[in-house]
């Protein structure tokens, strides 16, 4: 039921640019530490090249995806199609924070103009090794009908908002409204 592929070509691309959520998967080395999975919405993961994506990310629950990408850098991005058409698509490769100064991210800026946000975080890029499709069957069918603002409105009332510099957020901690380092 699997096809593999060695890169992300267009009709890939086009199923993963369709997806208004996506799943990361990371795990920390430590047999006894733990695994994370995160839907990702609010932003969308960019194809950057036919073994190149990335993203925005924002505060959430918790920073485990960075964390985990420094300890081994294994990653795994899976994208459910919920619309009439079934697929499942999973990206395997080796993953990495980078900080809003970063070259890397400013080399790609027009693709993440669409989602630069004043909150922020930091950006992921995964190089990709291989590419698995599958029929997603039993994924349900289900109708997208808005983001939410709920994250929003909660960095309004908790974070500073920074500065957007040149298309892309000012580099440096997020803040806490009274002055403090957000995840310190």
């Amino acid at each position: 039921m699997a096809d593999w592929y060695d890169s992300i070509d267009d009709t890939r691309r086009a199923f993963i640019e369709r997806q208004p959520l996506f799943f990361v998967a990371t795990a920390s080395s430590d047999p006894a530490g733990t695994v994370n999975l995160s839907p990702k919405g609010q932003t969308l993961c960019r194809v950057l090249g036919p073994n190149l994506v990335g993203w925005l990310d924002y505060p959430g629950s918790g920073n485990e995806t960075a964390a985990h990408t420094r300890d081994n850098s294994r990653i795994t991005v899976m994208f459910c199609s919920f619309d009439r058409t079934p697929g499942i698509l999973r990206l395997y490769g080796q993953g990495r924070a980078v900080g809003l100064d970063s070259p890397e991210l400013a080399a790609h800026r027009k693709a993440f103009e669409a989602d630069f946000h004043p909150y922020v975080r930091q950006a992921f890029f995964v190089d990709v090794d291989r590419v698995q499709t599958s029929c997603g069957y039993a994924v349900p069918l289900m109708e997208f009908v808005e983001e939410r603002d709920t994250l929003d409105r909660w960095c309004e009332n908790r974070l500073q908002p920074r500065d957007v510099v040149a298309g892309l957020p000012a580099p440096g901690p997020l803040l806490r409204r009274d002055g403090s380092v957000f995840g310190a």
